[in-house]
């Protein structure tokens, strides 16, 4: 036992000072991701045994397949495997989730009752949904936990409550700029034009905010079931971070993208916060979150790695292997995209990550023009539905880890949703299609 809780407050730190080494390379000093793959990494190994078997055994493949496909790549094609920044991988997504859980350091923690007048119904299950949907699109996985929070100090979440935190962030993948979905996107398809993915993106969003309400209205009674209030006590911090976000991002540092500046933002407005209580309790509180809190999320951390592990030795093999000349489809139209879509999506329902499809989708693609952002789109839509259904999601993982629920519960109360969604979907990237090729 003692051993146990050695190894995981060992593995805290470590991935601790793997979020610090992030934000100090954001000072452009020197390069630091190498670093925290490394920190990160060997925190995971630490933490290795304590991974729920399902996780683990993905994570375990992904990294097995990753580290096969570089030795192949290397002794069969004699491709250049840069191995000491192989684990480098997804590193920013991961500090970004390493710092968004430093949200529950912010504010007056505890069963407070939350601020402003009640709402229930389906109005309060609407408000929760435009809340998470609007706030989420600056401040990403971050604003469920404190929207959810807020709901939390009533009582216990209820699945309705769930259900509109889960499809309120996960739809804001489909149009918003700041959200880690489009980040990721842009690296792969630097050539997207933004403005056609939100002209089909956002009403795409507003319909499933208003299919949201109109399912959980149909399959539970929302009578006593609380909404997040819109009172100006209740969004005073997400608006406040919100703005400083925005602040960051236009005018102290322009550089960084919103990923970055939400990983150092988050954890330095925490810090602020508790000091008013002065540095000794700041310190205790830090640590506590650091020796609870960040072992816990050796789930989210192990599998973000491990995709990221498996993209690099995937590109790197399909490289060397056929050469630039080859890709997995020679024109990337309507049906093409529209089998990757589902591809995606249904990979999601057996726990594989979006990412995980979107990175490998894209290094077997040679995109040109228009199709960049048709790719963009398709990936962005799977993104959404995909991470509302998948049980092994970054928000589906958070939630699990922060309020007990089931992912498997969660992907089956989401299957319709899923699937009327992909409908949608299927419909736009049709539309899109049209205007990019």
């Amino acid at each position: 036992m003692r051993e146990t809780i050695t190894r995981q407050r060992l593995a805290g730190v470590l991935i601790l000072l793997g979020l610090l080494t992030q934000i100090a390379g954001f000072t452009g000093a020197a390069p630091t991701a190498q670093a925290v793959s490394y920190l990160l990494w060997v925190a995971v190994a630490l933490l290795w045994r304590d991974i729920p078997r399902r996780s683990r055994l993905q994570a375990g493949v992904l990294t097995a397949l990753g580290v096969l496909m570089l030795v192949v790549a290397r002794a069969l094609y004699g491709a250049e495997v840069n191995w000491p920044a192989m684990l480098q991988g997804n590193v920013f997504v991961a500090t970004m989730l390493v710092g968004v859980s430093f949200i529950s350091l912010i504010g007056q923690q505890g069963n407070k009752r939350a601020p402003g007048r009640r709402l229930t119904g389906a109005s309060g299950v609407l408000r929760t949904w435009l809340g998470v949907h609007f706030l989420g699109t600056i401040l990403n996985l971050s604003t469920v936990l404190m929207v959810g929070d807020r709901l939390a100090r009533r009582a216990p979440l209820t699945t309705p409550q769930l259900l509109a935190l889960n499809r309120g962030l996960s739809s804001a993948a489909l149009w918003s700029p700041f959200f880690a979905s489009m980040a990721v996107v842009i690296a792969l398809v630097p050539g997207v034009e933004y403005g056609q993915i939100a002209l089909v993106g956002f009403p795409l969003a507003m319909l499933s905010g208003l299919l949201t309400t109109l399912e959980l209205r149909r399959r539970f009674d929302l009578t006593e079931v609380d909404g997040f209030s819109l009172a100006p006590r209740s969004l005073l911090m997400p608006v406040g971070m919100a703005a400083l976000v925005m602040l960051f991002h236009f005018w102290l540092t322009p550089s960084l993208t919103i990923v970055s500046i939400i990983t150092f933002l988050i954890p330095g407005m925490a810090v602020l916060s508790n000091l008013r209580e002065g540095p000794r309790f700041t310190l205790l509180r830090i640590r506590q979150h650091t020796i609870t809190r960040l072992p816990g999320m050796r789930g989210e951390i192990s599998l973000f790695l491990a995709a990221g592990l498996l993209t690099i030795g995937l590109s790197t093999l399909v490289a060397a292997a056929a050469g630039d000349g080859w890709t997995l489809f020679a024109r990337f139209g309507t049906y093409q995209a529209m089998a990757s879509f589902m591809a995606i999506a249904l990979s999601a329902l057996v726990g594989l990550h979006p990412i995980i499809g979107v990175s490998v989708l894209a290094s077997i693609l040679n995109l040109q023009g228009g199709e960049q952002t048709l790719f963009a789109f398709v990936a962005l839509s799977a993104w959404a539905v995909g991470t509302s259904v998948g049980p092994l999601s970054g928000i589906n993982l958070s939630l699990q880890g922060r309020y007990g629920v089931s992912g498997y519960r969660m992907m089956k109360d989401n299957l319709l949703y899923a699937a009327i969604m992909s409908l949608l979907s299927l419909g736009a990237i049709a539309g899109i299609s049209v205007l990019v090729t």
